[in-house]
């Protein structure tokens, strides 16, 4: 078995390094911690013989530069291994010729979650945590309640009170306790820490330990691979709390130290809800840290996310790689939600129409051209989004009628 090269952990905005087998939470500057692998000896595993070739799929293919160092440990419900799907119809539709769309829907429990929380639920129980606890606007909370699960752990999962009832279904599926929130996930992470001494459990809230990040970069990692060890002009992402964009911009730095890829770098796009923006509204302004949103409101839970901890890195990564940021308002959203299922057969969430939606407006922009080769990222499947997606579309043909009536 693969042997995890893991070294220590460290703090991306002051450089300070923590003891790698010891349970961490922030940084002492209240930033995220990331961990740190003895490259070298990593590449020498990958560049010897068959190199990958001989890998199983899926995650833990990539078990040497991720944190888990006992085998036992290493969950796993079938995570990772997703497709780089090609899709010309709606490629033509928005306006790229090169349109590639990485479908993380199809991961356990119906989203990329699963992949950070393999990795956050299997390190957290090699160094001895049996209870866990997470703020959650759906999916992640489904995908800790199912690694949990998988590891004997017990579950605890904090939501707002208006999440559709599939994801409560979900979790309580797999045995954990859902604690339902009034608010927004924000609302949800400060229940869970006002609890949390009393709960006795270990929050694997996003990016305030140091594995979801690690587990998510394998889609970067994955995504090299899929494409021979070449990157795509650009990557569109979806962004809540960023914990993916900043995880693939780490891994795309350790594959270059790793001499598996050159200096080159495609520009990373974060796209978010006009209801609930503020990434984009810190990049237009040059800030280099967000502001809690206000209000916060979209059909798109996942990108319900007012304030997020890796603020700082996700705006460092779309500007260190001439990238941007996008917001674009429901409407258009659940419109290409539509279009990505008769398009390309495939049922997406509001986030994968979010991401797609924002191409004809960075084509005008000049910040796509159309023959670029381009990657998005869908990151869950729309089966639990349904009752949400349903009220959506009904409420707005009750508005559009009520408006029709008015003007009438």
């Amino acid at each position: 078995m693969l042997e995890s090269t893991l070294t220590e952990l460290y703090c991306p905005r002051t450089g300070t390094t923590y003891e790698a087998d010891k349970i961490h939470t922030l940084s002492d500057v209240g930033g995220p911690l990331y961990s740190r692998y003895d490259l070298e000896t990593a590449a020498t595993n990958w560049q010897e013989g068959a190199g990958l070739t001989n890998r199983p799929a899926g995650l833990w293919r990539y078990a040497d530069i991720l944190p888990v160092r006992d085998p036992h440990f290493r969950l796993t419900l079938g995570e990772g291994g997703t497709p780089l799907l090609s899709a010309p119809r709606v490629g033509k539709r928005v306006g790229v010729a090169n349109l590639l769309l990485k479908d993380e829907g199809i991961n356990p429990t119906g989203s990329f979650k699963a992949r950070g929380l393999c990795i956050a639920v299997s390190r957290a129980v090699e160094l001895g945590i049996d209870s866990l606890a997470i703020p959650t606007a759906g999916n992640a909370g489904g995908a800790m309640a199912a690694y949990a699960a998988r590891a004997g752990a017990t579950a605890t999962v904090y939501m707002p009170d208006d999440a559709p009832g599939e994801f409560v279904d979900e979790c309580e599926g797999f045995g954990a306790k859902v604690v339902r929130v009034a608010g927004l996930i924000t609302d949800a992470g400060a229940q869970l820490a006002n609890d949390k001494k009393a709960g006795g459990f270990f929050s694997v809230a996003t990016l305030k330990e140091p594995y979801r990040v690690e587990g998510k970069k394998t889609m970067g990692i994955e995504l090299v691979e899929q494409m021979g060890w070449k990157l795509p002009d650009a990557i569109i992402y979806p962004t809540g709390g960023g914990t993916g964009l900043v995880g693939m911009w780490k891994a795309f730095d350790e594959l270059e130290a790793m001499g598996c890829i050159g200096a080159e770098r495609p520009r990373m796009i974060a796209v978010q809800s006009t209801g609930c923006a503020p990434v984009i509204r810190a990049f237009e302004a040059g800030d280099k840290s967000v502001q809690p949103w206000t209000d916060a409101q979209t059909v798109a839970d996942g990108l319900r996310v007012p304030m997020m901890v890796g603020d700082q890195e996700i705006l460092r990564a779309l500007r260190e790689s001439s990238g941007t940021a996008i917001a674009v308002p429901d409407e258009e959203t659940m419109e290409f939600v539509h279009h990505l299922g008769t398009d390309e057969g495939i049922y997406g969430s509001p986030e994968d129409g979010a991401t797609l939606a924002a191409i004809p407006h960075l084509l005008a922009r000049s910040d796509l051209d159309k023959d670029e080769t381009v990657v998005s990222f869908l990151t869950g499947n729309g089966y639990k989004y349904r009752s949400g997606m349903k009220r959506f579309i009904t409420e707005n043909t009750a508005q559009e009628v009520s408006t029709a009536r008015i003007e009438s």
